[in-house]
């Protein structure tokens, strides 16, 4: 057991919450503390307890005492007590003990879901992993159950995947009870969820609620009876009203039971309608609540039996709002079109009434059980039941105000949808608020040809709003939905074009590639030929440029006949030509190494294509073209061994990206850019400015929830640097995070994994090596593994243990030999580190190793105080040994600082284990006492 001494109490907090099974995001948000802080702590947590993955720390988390071992279920608390129902109870958690997934089946108002949260609660022990509750009752449109389910795990999306793929991969190994309550209105959407969801998570299990049957092979239905009558005596039904009665300050004395009991049979047993009722005795007594059951208008009978029910439940609606006067009637029947609470401003928007008269309407409504009342920080909310919003909609229409008062709320939300674009101050809470009821007005309005251009409208800014919050998978679809809404074809081509760069910040090239093309059918359809050209052209740059984020990669051919097509198109178009100047560049001679282009590049001709594209770019005054534009300048000058001009010119990337408002495109290209300067700056020995813009990148909000895709940056520095107390947490925060995402074979990841494999070595801990070596082959073996990273990696590892000679031939080959490999950030520390084998190892050609190498990587700060020491090592110079010493302190690298030493012996050797011990890495081996002395 952990002691207060051995943990922080930031961090005990931390411990607790993950031993309740509680998400990095859901931590954040009960500590008021961002994700990569509560990061921070799992780290520190793990490398404290001496355990490896979070399971293993959530069975350190102390248990509070009192509480059971298992965790706390993750539902709603009920303000109400729970009546009844233990046979019920009982059947249905048998059910789900024996069944992965259950339906609970019943009209509305029969009490699924207090009957659900009730057995999921009492066997919330018996799952591992917890309970896990997601009321889909806002949700309106299939494509986000999934949203819905992600936003109760405290999930955010993956880039390359959609949120069902996120939901699945983060419960792929969970034993978890998952509660869907109010499944009917998207019943299709939540069986395909479901089969998926069962097909790939083999310890979860589901219990659905639904007023209808999923209608899925494996679904076992429990229909939901009502309250019992009477049961040797007793009545769930009599018991419910009469604890109900009595909270609102009535108890009834037991010989009214009989009567009680008369109205229950007469209610059928219904729990809302019965709680309805006894919300009224207080102002009608038994006596009137019974004169108004017998109304015909307030009790419908008839048809089945599931259909008397639905009719008690509708009788006991019908009665009440009959108890209404006039215009609270008309106030409850308007309030339905909020799915979201909302507030009584809102309401008198909607409406158009004053709002002291909504305030009051809204308040007798509550009174009468009608509307539940919540305190927030922005506010009194109202929220109308569902089953009862679903009635009073119902009134809506047979009054004839429904087309009227959804467009009345459609107003409202395009007009709620433009401030919150200009709102900084607790923008994320008031989104969150109101985006159940942007997307069910934009989904009425966008099957209503006469709402068309609203709902282009709202279209549009959902899009833009969803993005801003890192909703992506949903900004993509809703800029796509707004281009078949818009009836400008112009207008279809830019929300495509923001549709694409949305799908670029989620690096699904396959969705920016279709989508740029599509923007060009539309551009045609404009009349735009100019814009049609440089879609084309886009689109072919995009299969070459991100070649490494596609499924399905298009071919050399496809995308020069794209070419073709854009340059005969472009006219003088300044923005087309320059498009095509990039296409040209990127595919004709190959300036970003893609997958699909040809095996050696002509160097004169792709930094001539390059710098043209550059020109073109820079004179149309847009910074993002011009960004990408020095994208392929940086290529063109790393496979011409330029290492200096390449991080160069992915700082101006940097420097014309900064001051950019935040949009699609301008992210996607500023996440690119921070990327390439980091491992630029790397490449030319800028430590410190990599670090920076490594830390930049992990830090960007896009990528809070992705770890593994903004730490990987980092780790590679880190690692390269020696900077083991930010590679561990680093790691961890990457693992998590990848794992999570299904762990994606992404080739830019596999720098990092190897970086961290490395650090695991120069401690050595075997056991994290060969497990992170493993992950490196799940990401797949490339060329750069073999002579970029994983050379330079190795070397540094077989190097501090002292193996020269397996290092050397490690990197055997010369660099010229596999340029294209080795040319981009390893060139420097391959040239230096391969000068520094040769010379340990006693190779007869040290000395002409040694002098290539001053030539290439002269005015590198790291590869040059490398190359510097290797030649001290020849020359015995202790004095050049030491100053090769401080230029590794200059450069910030600590660890080759300490090597240094090490290799200096004597006093200096000392000071440099001390150094290497207080970086947390194991002692390395001696310098050899004789380097070549054939050649001194």
């Amino acid at each position: 057991m952990v002691t207060g001494a051995e943990i922080s109490p930031r961090e005990a907090e931390v411990l607790e919450l993950v031993g309740a099974h509680l998400s990095n995001a859901e931590i954040a948000a009960r500590l008021f503390i961002s994700v990569r802080t509560v990061e921070s702590h799992v780290a520190s947590l793990l490398r404290k307890l001496g355990v490896q993955d979070r399971r293993a720390l959530a069975q350190r988390a102390p248990t509070p005492a009192g509480a059971p071992s298992h965790r706390a279920p993750v539902l709603p608390a009920p303000l109400t007590s729970f009546v009844g129902r233990v046979s019920e109870r009982t059947e249905l958690t048998g059910l789900i003990k024996a069944h992965r997934q259950v339906t609970a089946v019943g009209p509305g108002g029969v009490g699924k879901t207090r009957l659900a949260l009730a057995v999921a609660a009492e066997a919330a022990g018996g799952y591992s992993d917890g309970v896990w509750f997601v009321d889909l009752v806002p949700v309106t449109d299939p494509d986000m159950i999934a949203t819905a389910v992600a936003a109760a795990l405290g999930l955010g999306e993956q880039p390359g995947r959609d949120m069902t793929e996120s939901v699945v991969a983060a419960l792929a190994d969970r034993h978890a009870l998952l509660v869907l309550d109010n499944c009917e209105q998207v019943v299709h959407g939540v069986a395909l969820l479901i089969e998926r969801l069962l097909a790939r998570c083999p310890r979860l299990t589901v219990l659905a609620t639904s007023r209808a049957r999923l209608m899925v092979p494996f679904e076992r239905v429990y229909a939901v009876p009502p309250l019992s009558l009477a049961v040797d005596g007793e009545s769930d039904a009599v018991a419910l009203f009469m604890d109900r009665a009595a909270a609102v300050g009535s108890p009834l004395d037991p010989p009214l039971r009989d009567q009680i009991a008369a109205i229950c049979a007469r209610l059928d047993g219904m729990a809302l309608a019965i709680e309805l009722a006894a919300a009224r005795y207080p102002t009608l007594g038994l006596d009137g609540i019974a004169a108004a059951l017998s109304h015909p208008l307030r009790m419908l009978t008839g048809g089945s039996r599931a259909d008397e029910r639905h009719r008690s439940v509708r009788a006991a609606l019908d009665w009440s709002h009959a108890l209404l006067a006039p215009a609270d009637r008309a106030l409850l029947r308007r309030v339905s079109v909020f799915v979201a609470p909302f507030t009584a401003a809102a309401v008198a928007e909607v409406t158009g009434d004053e709002e002291g008269m909504v305030a009051d309407g809204l308040a007798r409504l509550a009174e009468q059980s009608l509307l539940v009342v919540t305190a927030s920080p922005g506010g009194t909310e109202y929220r109308a039941l569902e089953t009862i919003r679903q009635y009073a909609t119902e009134r809506l229409a047979e009054a004839d105000e429904l087309v009227d008062a959804r467009s009345r709320h459609l107003r409202w939300c395009l007009a709620e949808a433009a401030g919150l674009a200009v709102v900084r101050q607790d923008w994320r809470a008031r989104f969150d608020l109101m985006a159940d009821d942007l997307r069910a007005a934009l989904a009425w309005a966008a099957d209503r040809p006469e709402q068309r251009a609203d709902a282009y409208e709202l279209a549009r800014h959902l899009a833009e709003l969803t993005f801003t919050r890192h909703l992506t998978g949903e900004s993509q679809r809703r800029y796509e939905q707004a281009a078949e809404l818009a009836t400008d074809p112009a207008a279809t081509a830019s929300m495509l074009r923001q549709a694409a760069a949305v799908a670029g910040c989620r690096t699904t090239g396959d969705d920016m590639y279709r989508l740029r093309l599509a923007a060009a059918d539309a551009a045609r359809g404009a009349g735009d030929t100019a814009g049609a050209a440089a879609d084309l052209a886009t689109a072919a740059t995009i299969a070459f440029r991100f070649s490494t984020t596609f499924v399905r990669l298009p071919s050399l051919e496809e995308a020069l006949a794209l070419i073709t097509e854009a340059r005969e198109s472009a006219g003088d178009d300044l923005a087309a030509q320059a498009a095509v100047a990039l296409a040209e560049a990127a595919v004709l001679t190959d300036a970003f190494g893609a997958a699909q282009g040809p095996a050696g590049n002509a160097v004169p001709e792709t930094i001539a294509r390059a710098e043209r594209a550059v020109e073109l770019a820079r004179r149309t005054g847009d910074p993002l073209t011009e960004s990408a534009a020095l994208d392929a300048l940086t290529g063109a000058q790393s496979w011409a061994g330029d290492t200096f001009a390449t991080a160069a010119t992915a700082r101006r990337r940097i420097t014309l990206l900064a001051s950019l408002p935040i949009s699609p495109a301008g992210t996607h290209e500023l996440i690119d850019a921070l990327g390439i300067v980091t491992e630029a700056g790397l490449g030319a020995g800028d430590v410190p400015g990599a670090r920076r813009w490594a830390r930049q990148l992990a830090d960007h909000p896009s990528l809070a929830e992705i770890g593994h895709r903004a730490t990987c940056r980092l780790l590679m520095v880190a690692a390269l640097a020696g900077d083991v107390d930010e590679v561990l947490p680093g790691s961890v925060r990457f693992l998590d995070a990848w794992r999570r995402a299904g762990s994606p074979a992404r080739s830019i990841l596999a720098p990092a994994v190897a970086g961290v494999a490395m650090v695991h070595g120069l401690r050595d801990d075997h056991g994290a090596r060969r497990e992170w070596l493993e992950i490196l082959d799940q990401l797949g073996t490339s060329p750069e593994h073999t002579y970029g990273y994983g050379a330079v990696f190795d070397a540094m590892l077989l190097l501090h243990h002292g193996r020269a000679p397996e290092a050397l031939e490690r990197m055997a080959p010369e660099p010229r030999q596999v340029w294209k490999w080795v040319t981009w950030i390893w060139h420097h520390w391959y040239v230096a580190l391969r000068a520094e084998a040769a010379v340990l190892a006693g190779s007869p050609g040290g000395r002409d190793c040694l002098a290539e190498a001053q030539a290439v990587v002269a005015g590198n700060p790291v590869a040059g105080a490398i190359v510097e020491r290797a030649e001290a090592l020849l020359d015995d110079d202790q004095e050049a040994l030491l100053a090769a010493a401080d230029a590794f302190d200059a450069a910030d690298c600590r660890y080759q600082y300490a090597r240094t030493l090490v290799l200096a012996g004597g006093d200096h050797a000392e000071r440099g284990a001390a150094v290497l011990a207080g970086l947390g890495l194991a002692p390395m081996a001696p310098a050899p006492a004789s380097t070549m002395t054939s050649e001194r």
